[in-house]
């Protein structure tokens, strides 16, 4: 345990002592503050000024939105945790050979948006704006928290023909566990996380549905999927990968990679390569249903 960690796992647990609520209060609002805010790298730059940029508002915080292309066949990419869209960069200039338009954004709190804090509520409103404004996507892509967060905009209504997960979180509860044992909060911390969790999160969901796991989602989303995951990830465990694969067996791809880690593997040129040959699979698809022209 870091320095930051150790100070604040005191002061959540010593204040746990005389009250609880007021101990999970503050353990909420900081499970939802991305602690560190990334810049864009020297690399990414040129791709990103070359972008068109929007705003999506959020609760009184502007998500940056930013696209590439003439709107057609859009693909959607969605960042995680203290990330940002330009960390999703090396799939960009494949997807704009290929002839789709890309479309990606800063969640509020990260990047150049907005804010100090982002839910799972946040991700799912910028996604579904995106969605209403150039949907339906040809391919949605998602990295770590984003996988979680747009499986939750595909069950409210987004679609997408192709998913593709990076380094993906299944379960929101794998969050909240690895959050508290960072912390170390007391048992009863834990407990009055939880149930802010459902109260603020996901009111109204039954109590075996809360908090949220992509297995939530099997009957809402029907798209072919491809899940690369990291056998070395530290940050999310390959088990998630191998577990949001499963649940969507028949329809899902499990593809694992080893000493490329949570984030590298974003820039690895065969995970780039082997993602945009799976969203070209949905161009072959279409050319088969189209009919041909006399």
């Amino acid at each position: 345990m870091d320095p930051t960690e150790a100070v604040t796992s005191a002061v959540l647990n010593g204040t746990s002592v005389l009250s609880t609520r007021l101990a999970g209060s503050g353990a909420y609002k900081l499970f939802h503050m991305p602690l560190a805010r990334s810049r864009v790298r020297t690399a990414e730059r040129e791709l990103f000024d070359r972008a068109e940029t929007g705003h999506v508002e959020v609760g009184g915080r502007r998500s940056v939105t930013y696209r590439w292309g003439d709107g057609t066949r859009p693909v959607l990419l969605v960042h995680g945790w203290q990330s940002r869209a330009s960390r999703l960069s090396d799939f960009v200039p494949g997807l704009l050979d290929r002839g789709h338009s890309v479309v990606a954004f800063d969640a509020p709190g990260h990047g150049d948006s907005s804010g100090r804090d982002a839910t799972i509520l946040d991700y799912r409103t910028v996604i579904t704006t995106l969605h209403d404004e150039f949907g339906p996507f040809d391919a949605l892509v998602a990295h770590s928290l984003g996988a979680l967060a747009s499986f939750y905009a595909l069950k409210h209504g987004v679609k997408a023909q192709r998913i593709v997960t990076i380094s993906g979180v299944c379960d929101f509860d794998y969050l909240v566990d690895e959050y508290c044992s960072a912390l170390r909060l007391r048992p009863r911390l834990k407990t009055e996380l939880h149930r802010r969790i459902a109260r603020e999160l996901f009111p109204g969901t039954p109590p075996e549905r809360t908090p949220f796991s992509a297995t939530h989602a099997t009957e809402d989303v029907h798209a072919p999927m491809l899940v690369i995951h990291d056998e070395d990830d530290s940050r999310i465990e390959v088990a998630q990968g191998r577990r949001l694969a499963a649940a969507f067996a028949g329809r899902a791809r499990l593809v694992t990679t080893n000493g490329l880690g949570h984030r590298r593997i974003l820039g690895d040129p065969e995970v780039v390569r082997t993602v945009l040959d799976f969203v070209a699979d949905a161009d072959r698809v279409r050319a088969r249903q189209e009919p041909r022209q006399p």
